[in-house]
């Protein structure tokens, strides 16, 4: 959330590349300081880790119930940053400046930064299954809103875009465990994590290609139509998740 900010600010007073190069320099300092801060865990609290059997998985639970909520991790993250790779473009068409364009960013990650913690609650009272179609359907539609709204109207859509966009990994990440036995959900959360981030990283290249082929319109309308997906495996999973 305060990124974007920060570059909004910084582009007014610096070129863009000197703003860009600056954030990069802050971003790799944080790195040392999260190496050399963050204490290491050692092989005593490994093994309490393993020992922790506080939430089991559920009676329903099978093997294809992992692999399927992975999926809906895939999915998601892919929507999210291929949303934002395009959201730039679709708001400079709009006559969108650079410094609106960071502000939009801004808008759509405090949104986000919200969403996980709402729908967090939202999960813990209606359920995964609910809260997924909740924030899917509304991450859908909101995309498919912004395409004709004028700028003013797709910035305040902005940060309920987020909301939605965003909020959905909080409820696939509570969910893990759920779906695996205590000695094995280090694995687990590392493989889910990998397969995510993974597809949120390759999805900007995947998406960029079909919008060159289709346009910017008709490709996020694909993000938004991909993202329903998620939907029907939702369902197929409802009897291995908490009620």
């Amino acid at each position: 959330m305060t990124v974007p900010a920060a570059a909004t600010l910084l582009i007014i007073v610096l070129p863009w590349r000197d703003a860009l190069m600056l954030l990069g320099a802050l971003g790799a300092v944080a790195a040392v300081a999260i190496f050399l801060l963050i204490p290491r865990f050692g092989d005593e609290i490994a093994q309490s880790h393993k020992k922790d059997e506080s939430v089991r998985p559920t009676g329903a639970a099978t093997a294809y119930a992992f692999p399927l909520l992975l999926s809906v991790g895939v999915i998601d993250s892919a929507t999210r940053m291929a949303f934002l790779t395009f959201l730039p473009f679709v708001l400079t068409a709009k006559g969108a400046s650079l410094q609106t364009v960071g502000l939009a960013l801004t808008l759509v990650f405090a949104g986000g930064a919200v969403g996980k913690l709402v729908c967090a609650f939202i999960g813990a009272r209606i359920g995964a299954v609910a809260t997924v179609w909740l924030t899917e359907t509304v991450t859908a539609f909101g995309i498919v809103a912004l395409l004709p709204l004028p700028l003013e109207a797709a910035m305040i859509l902005l940060p309920v875009v987020g909301i939605a966009l965003n909020g959905t990994s909080s409820v696939l990440y509570g969910s893990v465990p759920a779906l695996v036995e205590p000695q094995r959900r280090q694995r687990a959360f590392s493989i889910f994590y990998t397969g995510t981030i993974g597809a949120g990283a390759i999805s900007p290249a995947i998406y960029g290609v079909l919008g060159d082929a289709v346009g910017i319109p008709t490709a996020l309308t694909v993000v938004a139509a991909i993202v329903l997906v998620t939907l029907p495996i939702t369902l197929i999973l409802r009897p291995a998740l908490p009620k």
